[in-house]
């Protein structure tokens, strides 16, 4: 039974509707209060959902399916020795994924480890992003895919330097250290 089927939901969406009508009618200051409760609102529908869900698997034998033991998760450690394949990303606009991906393909360390990137993210076995922090500042992180751990990250400087290069220099070393413990 979908959330949209509840007659409780439907109900209290159309009171929400009402509400939000009336209230851009009568004052702009009281339009920030409709906009916090149809967050209130959608958020409990998104639980209301998550806790069907939950219950079907329960109800069934999907439940080791669904739930992962802690220990069956790998370690950073064990996440950056065994990664074939990185995905890249980038959020700035200064350094785009293209030449970060120029940076790590030649670094001797990539080859040499038997890395490829892939631009298929769901082929990947980690993610590297890297984001503009402050000023001159850059971060970049690492995660594994499949079990969305961080296994690796750092904070640098653009000056003396380019960022792509510091990251694939970086991102290098820490997956190097992983494999050689």
């Amino acid at each position: 039974m979908s959330t949209r089927d509840n007659p409780k939901t439907v109900i209290s969406e159309q009171v929400f509707l009402l509400t939000l009508i009336q209230t851009v009618a009568m004052r702009k200051s009281t339009i920030i209060t409709s906009i916090v409760l149809m967050c209130i609102l959608t958020s409990a529908k998104s639980q209301a959902q998550s806790k069907e869900v939950e219950s079907q698997a329960l109800s069934g034998k999907a439940v080791s399916t669904l739930v992962a033991k802690p220990s069956s998760l790998p370690g950073p450690t064990e996440s950056l020795k065994n990664a074939k394949t990185i995905y890249v990303t980038s959020s700035s606009l200064l350094v785009g994924r293209s030449v970060i991906e120029d940076k790590l393909k030649k670094r001797k360390e990539f080859e040499a480890l038997g890395l490829m990137i892939t631009r298929d993210a769901d082929a990947a076995d980690l993610v590297l992003h890297v984001a503009h922090d402050l000023f001159t500042m850059y971060t970049y992180t690492v995660v594994d895919r499949h079990s969305q751990i961080l296994v690796a990250s750092g904070k640098l400087s653009s000056l003396g330097g380019t960022v792509a290069g510091k990251v694939a220099k970086r991102f290098m070393k820490q997956m190097i250290e992983a494999r050689v413990r």
